[in-house]
């Protein structure tokens, strides 16, 4: 992407000069789906603005089980980055491209630069924080006072609103999401499915309820 009125579009009320900037300094990466965006342990140099697609952040635990944070998309930027591209720490959680992705990638030197030259980038990034964090309370509030079969609608729901009625997700890929297992997402989806909630299709499932 490299048309500035679609960067505006995206990134609004930013100063003009930071526009400039981002578009002269950032560089921007076309990412396949299944790519490996941030891995848990890394030390990041720079942060990322989604231009297109979908991200998934989420946390690996030793033996390798998935707790699914949320999902980042275009004209959204990875909180987790700026934090660690801030103060030079590592990464906590991995990021996945879950669709093809276009990023726009900021080093580290301009990130700590735009914080006090542009008032519009340091309110950015609040906003930011503030979104992220807000999207993980959401997600603990969901797993700390819910069943599995409200966690289940919640998390389809969210899914549906990112990718459309048509999402290609597994019952295993849910399940990890949600750490359960297949057999309680399939049992729960097809009781969604008798209610006609859902249409479920082979490695994918179509959200019809109203």
């Amino acid at each position: 992407m490299n048309d500035q009125k679609q960067f505006h579009e995206l990134f609004p009320n930013l100063e003009e000069g930071l526009y400039e900037e981002l578009m002269q300094y950032g560089d921007i990466k076309e990412v396949p789906a299944g790519t490996a965006l941030l891995k848990a342990g890394q030390t990041i140099r720079s942060t990322m603005l989604v231009l297109d697609g979908i991200v998934k952040l989420y946390q690996e635990d030793d033996e390798g089980n998935e707790f699914f944070m949320y999902n980042l998309q275009q004209g959204q930027a990875c909180a987790v980055s700026m934090i660690c591209t801030y103060q030079q720490e590592k990464s906590q959680v991995t990021a996945k491209a879950m669709t093809d992705v276009v990023l726009l990638t900021i080093p580290l030197e301009y990130m700590d630069k735009w914080l006090s030259k542009y008032k519009s980038w340091h309110y950015f990034v609040i906003k930011t924080y503030r979104s992220r964090y807000e999207e993980l309370l959401k997600t603990i509030n969901e797993i700390a006072f819910k069943n599995m079969d409200e966690r289940l609608e919640f998390y389809l729901k969210k899914q549906v609103k990112q990718f459309g009625k048509h999402v290609k997700l597994t019952h295993q890929e849910i399940a990890t999401d949600l750490n359960s297992s297949r057999e309680v997402i399939s049992r729960l989806m097809k009781k969604m499915e008798r209610n006609g909630w859902i249409i479920i299709n082979r490695n994918s499932f179509e959200w019809i309820k109203d």
